[in-house]
């Protein structure tokens, strides 16, 4: 929660987090993200791994039959979380310093997610 009037990223994380299985197709991974307008899925696998709309769309320029692949084959794994009570300049920092954005909030399992549509809409 919000100390000293600086935002931390549980107040502006989503939930409930939305997650597939690595076993899943890249299809219904892609078919989850649309339906439920978000752009990541948590997958349930150690260590913490994503499947982001960049990945599907990096799968579908490559030619690969999506209905056949698998997430895991093209989910991001070991991937960068951050606490609950994190303030979200950090994340934002955090966040440009890797390249990414989502970043998953993990305390001692999922409890969120932020993305860059967060941090934007959180620092303008």
């Amino acid at each position: 929660m919000s100390t000293n009037n600086r935002t931390t990223v549980e107040d502006v994380m989503s939930t409930p987090l939305e997650t597939i299985s690595k076993d899943a197709s890249v299809m219904e991974a892609a078919q989850r993200m649309r339906e439920k307008e978000i752009s990541a899925l948590i997958v349930l696998t150690s260590p913490r791994s994503i499947i982001s709309s960049t990945d599907v769309l990096d799968a579908v320029a490559d030619g690969r039959d999506t209905s056949e692949l698998q997430v895991s084959d093209v989910m991001t794994t070991d991937v960068e979380t951050a606490a609950p009570e994190l303030y979200m300049e950090e994340a934002a920092a955090m966040m440009a310093t890797y390249g990414i954005k989502h970043l998953p909030v993990v305390d001692d399992d999922y409890v969120g997610m932020i993305s860059s549509t967060d941090v934007t809409a959180h620092l303008s």
